[in-house]
């Protein structure tokens, strides 16, 4: 029995990991055009999810783009051209990996600023706690200078009361 609900189990967890979003009227007859079509389609980037290709979005738009993908391929559209007007329509934006140009340079080199940015950061914390210690030497010379002020005060005082 354990077996039974286990293998049930893990049929299920399977079944929901590998379902995706295509309806089945989006579908395609020709099956080498449908894997032309999922494959551009998880390129595409569902501009209502925003980091779900419209191949995995359940919204109604990424339902028009796949269908739109779809018949662009049926009239013999290679991938790039179903691509490409896909981009004229709504820019780089729709591409999930968008390519390296002027426009997308700071989104590739965010990560290594934000890096540079912290680095930065954490060696300014660094000096500043190193020159709080430096203060903390010159007090504790002071403390020390003043207590020695006040041990030969006291020795005068004592003097003087003799």
């Amino acid at each position: 029995m354990k077996r039974f609900l286990f293998i049930v189990t893990l049929v299920l967890c399977l079944h929901t990991a590998i379902s995706l979003a295509a309806r089945p009227d989006e579908m395609l007859a020709d099956p080498m055009l449908e894997a032309r079509a999922r494959e551009i389609s998880k390129e595409l980037r569902c501009p209502v999810c925003q980091n779900q290709s419209i191949d995995d979005s359940d919204a109604d738009l990424s339902h028009d783009l796949r269908v739109l993908v779809r018949q662009r391929l049926e009239k013999g559209d290679t991938d790039e051209q179903v691509k490409q007007s896909l981009v004229a329509r709504y820019g780089t934006y729709v591409l999930l990996n968008p390519p390296l140009d002027n426009t997308t340079i700071l989104l590739w080199s965010g990560p290594v600023l934000i890096l540079i940015f912290a680095f930065l950061i954490t060696r300014g914390f660094f000096k500043t706690a190193k020159l709080d210690t430096t203060e903390q030497d010159l007090l504790e010379e002071e403390k020390k200078r003043i207590f020695k002020m006040i041990d030969q005060e006291e020795e005068r005082e004592e003097e003087d009361d003799k």
